[in-house]
């Protein structure tokens, strides 16, 4: 139902004209927006993740349409410059990237070098190790294999029917919620313990879906990127003890400046919204001296972001509604701060 508010919600405020009008009267100086995965083939009928990935085709009309609109495409570095402007500056958007995918090297990536698009990828280093757990991605894998999950607990093994893709999704939502809901190491164990009943190996999971060091590489010696730090394990920040959760974030930018040289200035919070990170969080990569951190709260960028560059809103370019006439809607920053509450929200 929420899903079909939203996209009528797009639909109207796609009609031509709108957007431009509302972008006419807003103070946003600009917009973030948020992708992960970029693949050619349309998501399978069940495919929870499916909002994390959009088309080749459309990153490219992203781009296109942002310049055609006005907006200069700009780093963060100079995104923040603008932010802190008292003046009224071009409108700019920034793309960020969030988890290095490897499909961002085989697919995003000549797409931004064709149109001379600098962006921002966020690099969590356990998953580069191969050593972490993409189990939101997992947890949809090991639930599209099979026809009954066997579901560990305390009071011993569930077995659930998953043969239709309602069965499937239904189940799905149950388990992305209860582990969300779990303290970090015991979420850690409970994928596993699932996985481990699928046959799925976690580890090889996250090697085939995720770049190594030198497959990132890539991305470090290429001038349109900027490299910034998204934790080491990719673990929800607000369900860490504080000195674990401070770790995560300056043990992350160590390891990437060791690997590249160079220490990141700008980082994304881990999932990203008010439950997952907050005043504690943000209190603690200023004090660590990023530049800039990312959220993934909705809304656009103002002048009053100056005063809060460690939470910055984005906005998600969502797999779900990948059609080009909804991204004037993307663009228009204003529309998402009001599902925010506000301009502002650091709270």
């Amino acid at each position: 139902m929420r899903y079909l508010v939203y996209r009528a919600a797009f639909e109207a405020l796609a009609l031509p004209g709108v957007a431009p009008l509302v972008r006419q009267f807003s103070r946003a100086k600009g917009v973030i927006f948020t992708l992960h995965r970029v693949l050619p083939e349309p998501p399978a009928a069940f495919a929870p993740n499916a909002i994390l990935q959009v088309s080749p085709n459309f990153l490219e009309a992203a781009i296109v349409k942002s310049r055609a609109a006005g907006f200069d495409i700009v780093d963060l570095d100079e995104a923040a410059r603008r932010v802190e402007s008292a003046e009224r500056t071009k409108p700019f958007v920034v793309f960020t990237f969030d988890d290095a995918y490897r499909d961002n090297l085989q697919y995003a990536l000549p797409v931004l070098k064709k149109h001379n698009a600098p962006f921002t990828l966020f690099v969590p280093t356990a998953l580069v190790d191969g050593a972490g757990q993409v189990w939101w991605q997992a947890l949809e894998d090991i639930i599209a294999a099979n026809k009954v999950v066997v579901v560990p607990g305390p009071g011993g093994p569930r077995y659930v029917d998953a043969a239709t893709t309602r069965q499937k999704q239904s189940l799905y939502d149950e388990l992305y919620a209860a582990h969300r809901a779990m303290p970090e190491p015991e979420r850690v164990e409970a994928i596993r313990a699932l996985a481990g009943r699928a046959g799925i190996d976690l580890d090889a999971h996250c090697r085939a879906l995720i770049m190594d060091w030198s497959e990132l590489k890539t991305f470090a010696e290429e001038p349109l990127c900027t490299i910034g730090a998204h934790t080491v394990h990719h673990y929800e920040l607000s369900k860490l003890p504080g000195e674990d959760m401070r770790l995560e974030i300056d043990q992350s930018r160590s390891i990437i400046k060791a690997q590249f040289g160079e220490a990141p200035a700008h980082f994304s919070y881990p999932i990203g919204s008010p439950v997952a990170a907050g005043p504690r969080e943000f209190a603690t990569v200023k004090e660590l001296g990023f530049r800039t951190a990312v959220t993934t709260r909705p809304g656009g960028l103002y002048r009053e972001h100056a005063n809060h560059l460690e939470a910055l809103p984005r906005i998600s370019l969502n797999g779900s509604f990948q059609k080009e006439s909804f991204l004037d809607v993307f663009l228009t920053g204003a529309f998402f701060s009001v599902l925010s509450g506000g301009k502002v929200n650091v709270g």
